[in-house]
């Protein structure tokens, strides 16, 4: 919105500045950042006082989580409200990456709104039927595919851009967008499951983004994507100041979130947030990268998935508990103790990620 700003600009004074990317990136951090510093007291009084007795806690979870009983939920809307208002502020209007990113964003955070809100108002950990979720998942993602492909230059529509490799590119056709469905709503859902310890998931999404973010700016310019070897996709830089915006908000709800939690960020954040990592790596024509990236978010889907597997054929478990942090819980680890080493984890990762913009 602030982009237009630029216009009164006559080349070298301050209004200058907001043309350039990296500024109004900055600027979309330092207001996300307050705005959750200034809002989130209020909103965790308005979510414990209407929630009463805070988010359900899991009978056959790991007995030191009953201690958490009576913690809101819902604390996503803290992350969602910073990133929209610093986005819509800061970010150009005219890209329509912006618009899918934003779209897929605030469409998962209203499936875990609905999720949250059933939990807490029945009092039970089901919330809405897991095949409403899947599929209006599905919907959201469908069409967030469909405009990414539209809009995509034509020479990367309905492609799939291989790391590490400089021009080889696979052509999905038709398959694309089913394909796009399975990186948003996988990246969302393997989210969801992450979130499980006070600052677990957060403090990985926000490395995720920042990486995104970096990546996104990069196959933006093009006079990077020619250094880098990697495709152009003109406008997509535009993603760093919704980067830097989530990065804000999620340290804003960090300050809340870190041990013991004040509030949870529940549904309502971690499907957003991951539909949104999903989202961009679209976007960017980066979805394999993306399993690099948020290769910690994979490892507990895929811990989920073969537990489930595993014990529908054997009887037997593989894991002590699923997903995996709770494994780690069963044995003994202390819960900052997990926290922290998958803090380390992701970051690890994450420059592995980066790391593809450059080994080709």
């Amino acid at each position: 919105m602030l982009y237009w700003l630029e216009s009164l600009s006559d080349g070298g004074d301050i209004w200058n500045l907001f043309r350039y990317i990296t500024f109004r990136a900055g600027a979309a951090f330092f207001t996300a950042l307050i705005f959750g510093f200034l809002f989130g007291q209020p909103l965790i009084g308005m979510l414990r006082s209407r929630q009463k007795k805070g988010q359900p806690i899991r009978a056959d979870g790991p007995e030191g989580h009953f201690a958490k009983a009576g913690t809101p939920t819902m604390g996503g809307l803290l992350i969602l409200s910073a990133l929209l208002v610093s986005t819509l502020l800061w970010a150009r209007l005219d890209t329509p990456y912006t618009w899918i990113v934003l779209g897929v964003t605030l469409g998962f955070g209203l499936i875990g709104f609905a999720d949250d809100y059933a939990k807490v108002t029945k009092m039970n950990t089901k919330g809405v039927s897991g095949r409403v979720r899947f599929g209006a998942g599905l919907v959201i993602a469908a069409v967030a595919g469909m405009a990414a492909a539209y809009f995509h230059p034509a020479e990367l529509s309905q492609q799939l851009a291989l790391p590490f490799f400089k021009t080889v590119l696979i052509n999905l056709g038709v398959m694309f967008v089913p394909f796009a469905m399975i990186v948003i709503v996988g990246s969302a859902n393997a989210v969801n499951l992450t979130d499980g310890l006070d600052g677990l998931a957060i403090m990985p999404v926000m490395i995720a983004a920042a990486t995104l973010g970096v990546i996104a700016y990069a196959v933006g310019r093009s006079d990077f994507t020619q250094y880098l070897d990697v495709h152009y996709v003109p406008g997509t830089g535009e993603l760093l100041v919704f980067a830097a915006g989530l990065i804000g908000g999620g340290l804003g709800f960090l300050w809340y979130n870190a041990p013991p939690a004040a509030v949870f960020m529940g549904d309502t954040g971690s499907l957003a947030l991951g539909g949104a990592l999903g989202a961009i790596a679209v976007c960017t024509k980066h979805e394999l990268v993306l399993a690099i990236v948020g290769g910690l978010f994979v490892v507990e889907a895929l811990s989920v998935i073969i537990q489930v597997l595993y014990f529908k054929t054997t009887g037997r478990r593989v894991f002590l508990m699923a997903p995996i942090h709770h494994h780690f819980e069963k044995k003994g680890w202390a819960e900052p103790q997990i926290v922290i080493r998958f803090w380390i984890i992701s970051l690890i990762l994450a420059l592995i990620g980066l790391a593809t913009l450059k080994l080709r």
